[in-house]
């Protein structure tokens, strides 16, 4: 299987048990259970387990994860650890994102690849005694070699980057005709290459297409390499370069302590000898003298993985390689299982790479000798595995069909490596768009519960970071780590001492020392945010996050489209205007209307693509009767619309009436009757038979034969339906009927116990009402009430009058002894028993 293929369908498997794991997140979210707590031990007990588990399987995940690097693990004791401890979880899971980025970037080949698992069988190769570098070693405290440069990086410039060559040999168009400008797919003014030209026309020589006998590396213990640190060692190599017809190249790059990068070194080999040049002496810029051979088209330059070599030399050195042979390329033409230099090394010569020293700082001078022996590694023996791989692709080639010539494969792929051009790194402030932007790391760290002064504050800081970064010459991530920025961010500080304890070990004295600064920052964006925009705008307003509805059930679920070449369900049916329950009220917040424009709907509604899943609860029964026609899976969706409808009728023609007992819905005695004596009207077990009613529906749907046959069912079951519904409707009027005439019955009934009963007598009549309240309750009204608040007065002036009522004792709103025209007695909110009842009403 193809190792693409293969990651294609790992990854839908990946996402799909996320969709998964998010849909039930998103279903326990909307569950009550502090009240499922509360009303029942059981749940109690088992939350707690699966808390308890859930935390110790997080704890041990973020110690795995943690292992080997920088980062210290916190102790997760109990669920508050994780809001002490929470920006050094962000820790541990930046560490992780970082390390599946890099992963992600050298299957792609956006980076070089130096470590490969390898297909050779036998014996395991000796593991190095570390595979940790020491911290002098990854991040050396050394001067920045960017302050001696004679030509300093510029950062702050905003105008698009332009080539520094000077000159411009083997040209077949001049320098100054090569280095015109276009716009690029963001309307944004750029240089072209100024060898494109030249790479286009390039024949390669005649011997790359000859199978020869691949000729032996030297012996390396045996050999030295040649350390170049002055501009006359460069000159002195660069004659011998000329006389041969391969060379290899690679380089050694350095990104933390600066804004764009360094080039820090570059080594060069032929067959009989190897060079190291320190690529960060003051005068690098005169480098591009050896553009005499890499743009010469008569000698092969042969590189692993040059996707990222070619922009470094473009950017640091002005150098451009034309003749370039990828081995990386032709390893993936080839189908290897690895494509890095350590599986083609391991492959071809049975070297085992170092694999730790990549992560080394080569800025550190003098350089280690275990360093100096892995850079001179990289290139010593790329020129044999050149030989190997070009003969098996000749082998493997068949030159008159192009589908099968995987010779020139490799170099048309190694001619669009080589056009690669570098570009400054543009800063969006609003939309947060690019390789150093806020946008995606606002998505990957799930920070949609910032407040709007919150994501102002963020988005400030971000931009405040970037500027300093650029001023001083610094990578972002070291003036101001990931977690401190959330945090600053969600924590809001007050003032410049509650900013300063934000910061962490990793942060950089130089955000330290501007902690005013900041502050300011922090204080002005926190005002403006007020009334700026929130997270959910600026997702909304980003055009490639959001789909119409119709486009994502169709690139989320493309099997529902057609089924054995049969229409199934046109996803228009899945989008209504109006809800069918609520009427105009809107469904969600997260829903709005398109604007209308090309290749969209009018009147189609929007989501974000992370609650895709959404429409797989919607349409999931479709997929059940796919199997059949696609007039009987249209059929079932109708049924299941209707369906829907005669729900939301009920909804709405109900009278409400319920009795809540125990936490539990119930309906009262007289409409537990009245849903009985319906039951009988409809017949046998519409109840019953709703459940297995979908089921049913299909396979009958599905055995019919004829048109006619499905036409003379449809027209029954709507005769059906349609007597059943005037059937409810005469029972409903009938029941309202008996009801209004029982309420006028109790009215009447109450009325006269008011007149002949006094103050005493209510409370008994109070309570036979009491006794027949599950039946059906009379409403109060309201304007027919005693006055209580002149309750004593009333009282007197009825005992002065001589209606011989006794004088009414102090008012109690909880007693039980009320009028029987009065109002109930109050509730009391503590001190409620289980098992206690209460009936609501419209």
């Amino acid at each position: 299987m193809d190792p693409s293929q293969d990651f294609k369908s790992f990854q839908e498997k990946i996402q799909t048990a996320l969709i998964a794991a998010t849909r039930t997140t998103n279903q326990l979210a909307a569950e009550d259970l502090s009240f499922q707590r509360t009303s029942n031990p059981e749940v109690d007990e088992r939350l707690d387990d699966t808390n308890g588990h859930f935390l110790s399987l997080a704890s041990s995940l973020i110690k795995a994860a943690a292992k080997g690097t920088e980062v210290r693990a916190p102790e997760l004791e109990d669920a508050d650890d994780i809001d002490i401890h929470w920006s050094r979880i962000v820790d541990v899971v930046d560490t992780l994102l970082e390390k599946a980025d890099t992963c992600l970037d050298e299957y792609t080949g956006l980076i070089k690849r130096k470590s490969a698992p390898t297909e050779e069988t036998g014996p395991a190769p000796k593991k190095p005694k570390s595979l940790n570098l020491d911290h002098s070693i990854r991040r050396a405290n050394i001067l920045k070699p960017q302050d001696k440069f004679d030509v300093k990086p510029n950062n702050l410039d905003p105008s698009p980057w332009k080539p520094v060559l000077t000159r411009k040999p083997h040209a077949i168009v001049p320098l100054e005709q090569s280095l015109g400008t276009f716009n690029d797919e963001n309307q944004t003014i750029q240089y072209k290459h100024p060898y494109e030209t030249e790479i286009l026309e390039l024949q390669y020589p005649e011997r790359v297409y000859q199978i020869k006998e691949p000729i032996k590396y030297q012996p390396i213990e045996s050999t030295a390499a040649t350390y170049v640190d002055t501009f006359e060692g460069v000159l002195a190599m660069l004659e011998e370069l000329k006389g041969a017809t391969e060379i290899a190249i690679d380089t050694e790059h350095h990104d933390f302590r600066t804004y764009s990068g360094l080039l820090s070194l570059m080594q060069i080999s032929t067959r009989e000898k190897d060079w190291i040049i320190d690529t960060l002496q003051p005068w690098r810029h005169k480098l591009e003298v050896l553009n005499e051979v890499f743009a010469d088209p008569k000698i092969v330059k042969v590189l692993q993985g040059a996707y990222m070599d070619i922009m470094w030399l473009q950017r640091d050195c002005g150098l451009y390689i034309v003749g370039l042979f990828d081995t990386y390329e032709a390893a993936v033409s080839l189908g290897y299982p690895g494509r890095g230099l350590a599986y083609l090394l391991k492959r071809f010569v049975d070297f085992d790479a170092d694999k730790k020293y990549q992560l080394a700082d080569w800025r550190i001078r003098p350089i280690p000798d275990e360093m100096f022996y892995y850079a001179r590694s990289d290139t010593h023996y790329l020129l044999y595995i050149y030989d190997m791989i070009r003969n098996e692709l000749l082998e493997k080639s068949d030159r008159n069909n192009p589908e099968k010539d995987l010779i020139s494969h490799v170099l048309d792929r190694s001619k669009e490596t080589s056009l690669r051009r570098y570009e400054k790194i543009v800063y969006d402030a609003e939309g947060g768009q690019g390789p150093y932007g806020w946008y995606n790391l606002l998505i990957r760290q799930s920070s949609g519960t910032f407040t709007k002064e919150q994501f102002a504050v963020f988005r400030a800081v971000h931009k405040w970071r970037d500027e300093v970064a650029r001023r001083e010459d610094e990578d972002p991530l070291f003036i101001l780590p990931n977690a401190t920025l959330f945090d600053i961010a969600r924590r809001l500080p007050p003032d410049p001492k509650a900013l300063h304890s934000t910061f962490g070990h990793n942060t950089s004295y130089i955000a330290k020392r501007a902690v005013a600064d900041l502050f300011q920052v922090v204080t002005k964006a926190k005002a403006e945010g007020v009334n700026g925009p929130s997270v959910v705008d600026v997702l909304r307003s980003n055009s490639t996050t959001t789909m119409a509805i119709g486009a994502v059930a169709q690139s989320v679920f493309p099997q529902l489209r057609s089924i054995d070449n049969q229409k199934v369900l046109e996803t228009k049916e899945l989008v209504s205007e109006n809800s069918r329950l609520w009427g105009e009220v809107a469904l969600s917040s997260r829903w709005e209307e398109c604007a209308a424009g090309a290749n969209k709907p009018a009147q189609s509604l929007c989501f974000a693509l992370p609650w895709a899943h959404m429409l797989e609860d919607a349409i999931i029964g479709t997929e059940q009767i796919s199997n059949g026609a696609g007039a009987a899976a249209a059929e079932a969706a109708e049924k299941l619309n209707s369906t829907s409808q005669e729900q939301a009728e009920w909804a709405a023609e109900a009278d409400g009436q319920f009795t809540l007992k125990t936490g539990l819905r119930r309906k009262t005695a007289q409409s537990e009757s009245d849903s009985e004596s319906e039951d009988e009207e409809k017949g046998e077990g519409e109840t019953s038979g709703e459940a297995s009613g979908k089921l049913q529906a299909t396979e009958e749907v599905l055995s019919l034969d004829s048109d006619a046959e499905r036409a003379a069912k449809k027209k029954s079951k709507k005769e059906e339906k349609k007597a059943r519904k005037k059937a409810k409707a005469e029972a409903k009027k009938a029941r309202k009927e008996a009801k209004a005439a029982r309420r006028a019955a109790r009215k009447k009934i109450a009325a006269d116990k008011a007149q002949e009963s006094d103050y005493d007598g209510a409370e008994e009549g109070e309570k036979e009402e009491d006794e027949d309240e599950d039946e059906d309750e009379q409403p109060f009204d309201y304007t027919q009430a005693r006055s209580v608040l002149h309750a004593k007065r009333s009282a007197a002036n009825g005992t002065a009058a001589g209606t011989g009522a006794k004088a009414a004792a102090r008012f109690n709103p909880y007693a039980n002894a009320m009028m029987a025209d009065g109002p109930k007695p109050a509730r009391r909110m503590h001190g409620e028993k289980a098992g206690k009842s209460f009936t609501f009403k419209r």
